[in-house]
């Protein structure tokens, strides 16, 4: 069986992959090793979890990740430069009282977020309201009659 220049079997870093593109251990475990999924299931995720154990395996799955990672994002990056610069195309070139200009102009406005809207909200109440308002909440939370526990411990402090 040979091993590919990082030092993993064709087997491992086929699980490797399998577990980076979303698998469960177990699961990519039986494809990878091609394992029945009649066999027993603990054996399978011990097997697994032995696998992730190993440096070298969560390494290469952590890299996988990562990589696709970084695909996933310039893909997204590509494609939203696509589009903006379709929608700077329709403006530019679009006649002035066509539907598409403007909607372009405010697709466009959208993504660079001139568009959103700002709402301030403002307390007007002086420090001193705030403070009465707080006496009074605290007033409606506490009991009506004392405990005799506390007054105990009280006199228990004081003497």
């Amino acid at each position: 069986m040979g091993k590919t220049r990082d030092g993993l079997t064709a087997k491992q870093l086929h699980f490797c992959r399998c577990v980076a593109a979303g698998m469960g251990q177990a699961e990519a475990y039986r494809e990878s090793h091609s394992v029945t999924a009649t066999g027993k299931s603990a054996t399978h995720r011990e097997a697994a979890s032995r696998l992730m154990a190993r440096a070298d395996i969560r390494a290469r799955v952590d890299a996988l990740v990562r990589q696709r990672e970084r695909s996933v994002l310039a893909s997204a990056l590509s494609d939203r430069e696509r589009v903006l610069s379709k929608l700077r195309h329709w403006l530019d070139h679009a006649e002035s009282g066509d539907s598409n200009r403007i909607r372009s102009a405010e697709l466009l406005g959208k993504s660079v977020g001139l568009f959103k809207d700002v709402v301030e909200t403002t307390d007007s109440r002086s420090s001193e309201e705030l403070l009465a308002e707080l006496d009074a909440m605290l007033e409606q939370t506490e009991p009506d009659q004392p405990n005799d526990s506390d007054d105990q411990a009280e006199a228990t402090i004081m003497h």
